[in-house]
């Protein structure tokens, strides 16, 4: 589960991390005081607000009413605004990455921080980025804090400073069942303070019983993201224009891996998991429709979910709705002889492998 920034900072401020003072808002009218001159951002659970207009200054109340009239109710990629932080103003002198998570292969706690903050953490070249992983053991000392305050730059006070926010965001990862924390930027201000200019928590839904708090939050989703939930269907909407429909994580990821290989970027992915149900496999094709990708990728290994019942779902989906866009077969596993018998006609181009799979829907994606 999601926090929204405002949330995230709340938890942060609960385990001694400074955030700025601020709140929340979901109509301009509640807004009758400031801080100070403040940043008026929108609450939504996906990056790039920032671009898309989401985050606006404002240095007095009726200014501050007016940007959050601009911002309440805005679509961000897909995401109604309901609600902005109106939150004090940060004099940034340098902008630091810091984020802890899960390393499931090493079954530690990771830490990541780079001088590169404010950006993507993807983007930044991977020897720009420090990794340490806590012993699972021992766990925090603060020999690590200070070993990632030398690696971005940090010294003296602001060095302590940033022991203790590793220190604690670990605590918070730790104690909370958080797959993520993360803060970008982490703020060295004018003043020489460190403070969270965002903040970014993933609490693991399979915790989520030992956390009744986060049970009583509602999950800020798209309509279609509504729609998959309750057809129990996994589905995430991500930045580019192929839509992607396989079965089991695995399977999905090397999926989304191969179509990077070739310049290709997902913008939709359903996960089947394990159904042999035709109906569910045609739900998910007209939920896929309706996510209006550029070309449709179907990468599915028959075993639990056989060949011919991905075969059966799809032409049912298109038998009730016209896809207008190509679609790209994978097939491989149980009965898949049967489902090439039962696709061959219906104009969908068939895939023998995986990497000529997301290199044609690659290549489609780009006229």
């Amino acid at each position: 589960m999601k926090l929204f920034e405002y949330k995230a900072k709340e938890l942060m401020r609960r385990y001694g991390i400074p955030v700025p003072e601020g709140f929340v808002v979901s109509s301009p009218d509640q807004i009758d005081h400031l801080p100070g001159p403040v940043m008026v951002k929108a609450q939504v659970l996906i990056g790039g607000r920032g671009k898309a207009g989401g985050i606006k200054p404002a240095d007095s109340v009726e200014e501050a009413r007016k940007v959050a009239s601009a911002i309440l109710g805005m679509d961000i990629r897909g995401y109604t605004t309901k609600e902005v932080l109106v939150e004090k103003r940060i004099a940034v002198d340098k902008e630091i990455y810091l984020g802890v998570t899960v390393d499931r292969s090493r079954k530690s706690v990771l830490i990541m921080a780079s001088a590169a903050g404010g950006v993507d953490i993807e983007s930044v070249p991977e020897d720009k980025v420090l990794m340490a992983h806590l012993d699972p053991l021992i766990g925090y000392q603060p020999y690590i804090g200070r070993r990632v305050a030398k690696a971005v730059g940090l010294a003296g006070p602001q060095a302590a400073q940033m022991e203790s926010i590793c220190h604690r965001l670990c605590e918070l990862v730790t104690k909370e069942d958080a797959e993520l924390a993360e803060i970008n930027p982490l703020v060295v201000t004018e003043d020489g303070e460190v403070i969270a200019g965002d903040g970014k928590v993933t609490i693991d839904s399979d915790a989520l019983f030992r956390h009744k708090e986060y049970q009583e939050l509602k999950e800020d989703l798209t309509p279609l993201e509504e729609k998959a939930k309750k057809l129990d269907i996994a589905f995430v909407q991500l930045d580019g224009n192929i839509g992607v429909i396989a079965n089991g994580a695995g399977l999905t990821m090397a999926t989304l891996d191969s179509l990077n290989m070739f310049d290709g970027k997902a913008g939709v992915f359903l996960d089947l998991g394990g159904t042999d149900d035709p109906e569910k496999v045609k739900q998910a094709m007209l939920l896929m429709e309706e996510a209006d990708p550029k070309v449709i990728l179907v990468n599915i290994f028959g075993g639990i979910t056989k060949c011919d019942t991905v075969a059966a779902g799809l032409l049912e989906a298109m038998d009730e709705k016209s896809v207008e866009v190509p679609i790209i077969a994978r097939i491989k596993g149980v009965n898949e002889e049967h489902a090439r018998d039962m696709l061959k006609n219906a104009g969908i181009i068939p895939a023998s492998g995986l990497s000529e799979a997301a290199e044609l829907a690659a290549k489609e994606s780009l006229r």
